[in-house]
């Protein structure tokens, strides 16, 4: 099969007439992209109180965060087609190596690519903050790569949400906060908890939707063992712990009541978990996980616009 796929690949520059921009937009997953800017987006309007922000430095770093999650995305195709695990009727995959015959090796060199971008802009931001941020920047990279590289990805045990939740939400926020603060504090860790278990929502809404499949080919996630009664119902904890941590905050004098914005997006929420209700077949679930991205989307900017009203005001 992978030899027939061969025969037929196209490189970047001997791209077929359906190969157009739309192709490798759907290779970036962008309904995944806001696990990459809302968190930067959150830990800079963290650091308003603490001084003039640095633009070019929030810019090198937004692009740095999209950058890493894209070419994760991409290591996810290619290494799910180099196992077998993707085929042309797989749902949620950009689908550029098993749908429109861009070749493997080019999907990997791109995701190469990007990373040595971000490596690149990483040390901009290091050179106008602290080195130590590149050590950090390097491991989150690593968790990247093996989500779904290397001979034990992530992506086959029931740690994928807790790594993408702790490195895609907890820590690249501090990130962002420290680069333009030069601290961490109490309030910044607390702020970026329920942004990082949204973030993990995420993968989890993803995981429910590939239930059925992921358990034939093998793999171990949270949303396997849980079954998919469980993990719509986990997933909802998910949310319910996110909006109450808010409320806690606020009440322990931790942050301002600005942030009570983010139950805006509470419709959002319910919609999410009604549209996993009752479904059984991965593409019946996809609305669903497209809301549970937004879903996050919306309450990242709403925290975030709490936060710039608190300080305006």
């Amino acid at each position: 099969m992978e030899e027939r796929l061969k025969n037929s690949t196209h490189d970047l520059g001997k791209s077929s007439p359906r190969v157009n921009w739309q192709v490798w937009w759907r290779l970036l997953r962008p309904h995944t992209l806001t696990a990459g800017f809302v968190p930067v987006l959150v830990g800079t309007m963290l650091a308003l109180p603490y001084g003039e922000l640095d633009l070019s430095v929030f810019a090198a770093m937004m692009v740095a965060s999209l950058l890493i999650q894209s070419a994760t995305n991409m290591f996810n195709e290619y290494y799910d087609f180099k196992r077998g695990l993707d085929t042309a009727e797989s749902v949620g995959i950009g689908g550029a190596i098993v749908r429109e015959g861009i070749s493997a090796r080019t999907v990997l060199n791109l995701a190469i690519s990007f990373f040595g971008i971000a490596v690149l802009l990483g040390i901009y931001i290091c050179m106008n903050s602290s080195w130590w941020i590149g050590l950090i920047g390097a491991l989150s990279m690593a968790v990247g790569y093996y989500y779904t590289g290397g001979p034990y990805p992530i992506a086959y045990t029931p740690f994928g949400e807790l790594a993408a939740g702790l490195f895609m939400g907890l820590i690249l926020i501090l990130i962002s906060f420290f680069i333009q603060s030069g601290t961490v504090t109490a309030e910044s860790i607390l702020v970026s908890v329920p942004v990082s278990i949204l973030v993990g929502g995420i993968l989890m809404a993803n995981n429910i939707r590939d239930l059925t499949g992921d358990k034939e080919k093998g793999r171990k996630t949270l949303a396997i063992l849980l079954g998919h009664k469980k993990a719509v119902l986990f997933l909802a904890g998910m949310f319910i712990v996110s909006y109450l941590w808010i409320i806690g905050l606020v009440l322990a004098g931790y942050a301002s009541s600005w942030l009570l914005l983010v139950f805006i997006s509470l419709p959002k929420a319910m919609k999410a978990y009604k549209l996993f209700v009752g479904k059984t077949k991965a593409v019946q679930m996809v609305p669903a996980m497209k809301a549970t991205a937004q879903m996050h989307t919306i309450f990242g900017f709403l925290l975030s616009v709490g936060l710039l009203f608190n300080y305006l005001f």
